[in-house]
């Protein structure tokens, strides 16, 4: 996989390289989203798709990056170590380029949310500072991973810091289901934390003791990155997965008076989400 440099206003797309006729673009956005149960995948009209985009979208975000063209020579991008600090490094030391164009966002004007049978997920106007917060809730039945919450503020590269480096997470019984129908096959305790009961499977344990609700507002902000801008707004998700969030953005683009598309100013932009990082930010985990 290559992250390539694109023009302003081009947004984020994927290349499918392996596929050598028709239209190998697919955008990287929350229209193109065909929901699955474990990641984020995206497909364009001629059925062309490009599966679990959601940790190198969070890397772009939380790195500032709002143009790219991210080339592919597969149908899924790499896993790593199940988090976005492998893409964080690689986009921070190649280093980023301002371009000569105004940046837009998209503002949340009066809250919108969606509730399923298995959580909520809701966006409201931004709380102090004009930026994008976040507040995350999740329950699970293991001990190893409980009951969590956290709340952040995502400017000054806070993502790098305290988000960039947490994993996926899965269940040992979940991953010998997915194995007996010859899925995730590839998987191992080196690309996810893989939890049984109250043990944690993976060599070395958490990076994290919340590792496991960071890792779903990694998540969250990777596909909040579909709207096809930064938000200015706050984010709050109970329980909620890729496709309750993709749920949330067709909620919010189907009511246009909940949202406006903003110019940024030099103070506003300071405040997005990548705004000044470094990649001695990394945390040392990763």
């Amino acid at each position: 996989m290559t992250i390539r440099p694109a023009s302003a206003e081009h947004g984020i797309w994927f290349k499918r390289t392996d596929i050598l006729l028709g239209d190998t673009l697919v955008p990287a956005r929350w229209d193109a989203v065909e929901v699955t149960p474990l990641c984020t995948r995206i497909v364009n009209g001629a059925g062309v798709s490009v599966s679990t985009i959601e940790h190198v979208m969070a890397a772009l975000s939380g790195c500032g990056v709002h143009n790219a063209l991210i080339e592919l020579d597969g149908p899924e991008v790499p896993i790593m170590d199940g988090s976005a600090a492998p893409f964080v490094r690689a986009i921070l030391e190649r280093g980023t380029r301002a371009l000569r164009a105004p940046v837009y966002a998209i503002e949340i004007l009066k809250p919108v949310s969606v509730l399923t049978d298995k959580g909520w997920a809701s966006l409201s106007p931004a709380r102090s500072g004009n930026g994008l917060t976040m507040d995350f809730h999740i329950a699970f039945e293991d001990d190893a991973i409980g009951t969590q919450e956290r709340s952040l503020d995502l400017a000054n590269g806070a993502f790098v810091r305290e988000l960039c480096d947490s994993r996926t997470f899965c269940r040992q019984s979940d991953v010998d289901a997915m194995q007996a129908n010859g899925l995730a096959l590839g998987g191992t305790y080196e690309n996810a934390v893989v939890v049984d009961g109250d043990k944690v499977l993976s060599p070395g344990g958490l990076r994290h003791d919340d590792e496991a609700v960071r890792h779903k507002m990694l998540d969250a902000l990777g596909d909040l990155y579909t709207a096809g801008a930064p938000i200015i707004g706050h984010y709050e998700g109970h329980k909620a997965g890729h496709a309750m969030t993709n749920m949330l953005l067709r909620e919010l683009f189907s009511t246009p008076d909940a949202y406006r598309i903003t110019l940024c100013d030099d103070g506003l932009a300071a405040r997005l989400p990548g705004a000044g990082v470094e990649s001695d930010e990394i945390p040392a985990v990763a």
